[in-house]
């Protein structure tokens, strides 16, 4: 449970109808595989003690009879069990002579409560109501009844919370439940349920599994909670209908682990953590107004290392799937050139000034200025593309940056810049000898000065080529490639440029086999600002050397900004992902130099230029990310200390 991840199961035991023993037994056993499977929740189906398929079996005081013994039965054998687990059972009540369909809520051989299923369906396959009577939704039944020895309450909603992990709060609704217009999970997520049981006995028919799992995806995402579904299956009485005990466990939106025709566990880990800042961070997530108070019990759970085997993908800004990678690239672009469109419009710009580079940045770039000329109905003639070399300039990036310029019908512009940047070295003093700060970046701001009096000569507007990766780190030279009058790149992290540049080099469309060619051998140069002279003819400046893998820093990015996650917890879930490729030492080396500059580099964040947000990470300081310049990373870095 360290770092908010408890491991959760829905499981789905082979039972017989109405053999209350049998299926005691199968549901112990099956509780006792999760225990050892370190599962701190676990799920079963709807009236999984007795089958849901016993028809009117369910008003013979027999099988109530059997249901509450074999319960009796797994509270006795699983009492050394610290799980909560959710087992669903018909309760007969004597205080009304009714009998509900219940979720009987057990921990350690005690019954922390019972749920009564809100919604009954009579209709298609489904004749509930012959049997159960509704619990009648928020403000229904709810008195206490006495099963097994003890007095619990039974009620149509009800929270369970750890005390020990405050964030672990569990609502449970039963199948139909789901499927109604208003769910009573929507009222347990506001009411603090930060993991939903569903205990369900849904049959199958032909498309009915996409749409149930639509159901528990965005369930999961509309209340930005984890869900665990447990469905029935094989032994129920397969008299009209078959049930494939489709388990599912989903989190805010994504499914994480899933299951059919099969029995036994679906294991996942569920972040509360994560769910708990995302809520914190949405002001719309909300107690819902009026609502009829829920009642909440406590319970206590042994806290352990709970070890993951949820995916955690390397590359968190790009889809693993090649069709989802492809589409997300298509997407992008076609965001960040509709956003660029708009302000070509608004300001009549007659022209695009882009410095050319030959590099990854400045390609995307130009591309993307390239498709919205294309949504103007303009000439890519209108797209200024200005190469500028200079001393560390190699001769593959300069050719590769008239190449690019040539097959895109730019208007192409080069500008040695090395005498002005010499004249204004001398003007201050500067050794053509001593290689600083103030060698590379006087380099810098003169592309950048360059590239601002083309834009007013011809009208235009001057578009900024920095990436999202570099603005967190801050690898941009302020007032150098640090502004411009739009920044296409602004949303893009690293990772996803290479991407996107390939998307457009792959391209079928395209139909210019020579594009492709200088893309590639673009994709395949080392990033570099090129700034140091060259050695040999060959880029001696390598930007990952400098500041640690962009890979990584994208991974930290994403979990730092977007989920707010500690310092540890980033360094853990890097190990989960990237240690087979990375040591320890390496990843705490480089996720120490992020946040030294994130946070000492915030002030160049503090003024960007205009630029369209892309995906759920902005750096912008009008939108996404508000933070002060003189921040203090001390506490993140202190966290780190002792981890080698």
């Amino acid at each position: 449970m360290r770092d908010g991840f408890i491991k959760v199961a829905a499981g789905t035991p082979k039972i017989r109808v109405a053999d209350c023993r049998y299926n005691a037994e199968q549901i112990f056993t099956l509780m006792r595989q999760a225990d050892k499977q370190g599962v701190k929740v676990l799920c079963l189906p709807e009236l999984c003690l007795t089958g849901y398929t016993c028809g009117d079996l369910f008003l013979q005081p027999t099988l109530l009879k059997g249901a509450e013994e074999g319960l009796q039965t797994i509270l006795e054998a699983t009492k050394n069990l610290n799980m909560v687990a959710a087992v669903g059972l018909p309760v007969g009540d004597k205080w009304n002579n009714k009998v509900y369909n219940c979720a009987a809520v057990i921990q350690s051989g005690q019954i922390l409560g019972l749920v009564a299923k809100t919604y009954l369906p009579n209709y298609g396959e489904f004749y509930e109501q012959r049997w159960f009577t509704p619990s009648g939704g928020p403000g229904g039944v709810d008195h206490n009844v006495t099963l097994c020895g003890q007095e619990v309450n039974i009620s149509c909603s009800g929270l369970f919370a750890c005390t020990g992990k405050e964030e672990l709060v569990i609502g449970v609704e039963i199948c139909e439940d789901l499927w109604a217009p208003n769910p009573p999970s929507a009222a347990l997520a506001q009411a603090g349920a930060t993991i939903i049981l569903n205990l369900s006995a849904s049959n199958e028919t032909v498309g009915k599994a996409a749409y149930r799992r639509s159901l528990v995806t965005s369930q999961s995402g509309r209340l930005v909670c984890g869900y665990v579904y447990a469905d029935a299956g094989e032994g129920e009485s397969t008299t009209d209908l078959v049930f494939a005990g489709h388990n599912m466990i989903a989190e805010n939106g994504a499914i994480l682990a899933e299951r059919r025709f099969t029995s036994g566990l679906t294991v996942s880990e569920i972040d509360v953590e994560r769910l708990v800042y995302e809520r914190r961070r949405m002001n719309t997530f909300q107690p819902a107004a009026g609502a009829p108070e829920i009642w909440r019990i406590s319970f206590d759970m042994d806290l352990a290392d709970t070890h993951l085997t949820r995916p955690v993908s390397p590359t968190p800004f790009v889809p693993r799937d090649e069709a989802d990678r492809a589409e997300r690239c298509n997407e992008i672009l076609c965001i960040a050139a509709l956003g660029l469109k708009k302000r070509l419009e608004h300001t009549g710009a007659k022209t695009a000034v882009v410095g050319l580079s030959g590099g990854l940045d400045s390609t995307l770039a130009v591309l993307i200025t390239a498709v919205a000329m294309q949504m103007l109905g303009r000439p890519a003639s209108d797209i200024i593309a200005v190469t500028m070399p200079c001393f560390g300039t190699t001769d593959r990036t300069k050719s590769n940056a008239v190449l690019l310029a040539e097959r895109l019908g730019c208007t192409l512009r080069t500008i040695d810049i090395g005498r002005a940047v010499k004249v204004h070295f001398e003007d201050i003093g500067q050794s053509m000898d001593n290689h600083d700060v103030t060698f590379e970046n006087g380099q810098a701001r003169e592309r950048t000065q360059v590239l601002m009096d083309i834009a007013n000569q011809t009208g235009g507007l001057v578009i900024g080529t920095g990436d999202l990766s570099e603005l967190a780190l801050g690898w941009c030279t302020y007032n150098g490639d640090h502004m411009s009058n739009y920044a296409v790149n602004a949303g893009i992290p690293k990772t996803l440029v290479r991407h996107l540049v390939s998307f457009i080099s792959d391209d079928k469309e395209t139909e210019d086999p020579k594009l492709s060619t200088v893309l590639a051998d673009i994709l395949d140069t080392p990033v570099s600002p090129e700034l140091l002279p060259a050695i040999e003819g060959k880029i001696a400046q390598k930007t990952e050397d400098l500041v640690g893998p962009y890979e990584l820093h994208d991974f930290y990015l994403y979990y730092a900004v977007r989920w707010g996650f500690s310092p540890r917890k980033v360094l853990r879930l890097a190990e989960q992902a990237m240690g087979k490729r990375y040591d320890r030492e390496t990843l705490l080396k480089w996720l120490r130099n992020f946040y030294r500059r994130f946070f000492s580099q915030q002030f160049k964040r503090s003024c960007l230029p205009d630029g369209p947000k892309v995906g759920s990470v902005a750096l912008s300081p009008r939108g996404d990310w508000r933070m002060p310049s003189d921040a203090v990373a001390a506490l993140w870095l202190e966290e780190l200390e002792g981890l080698e």
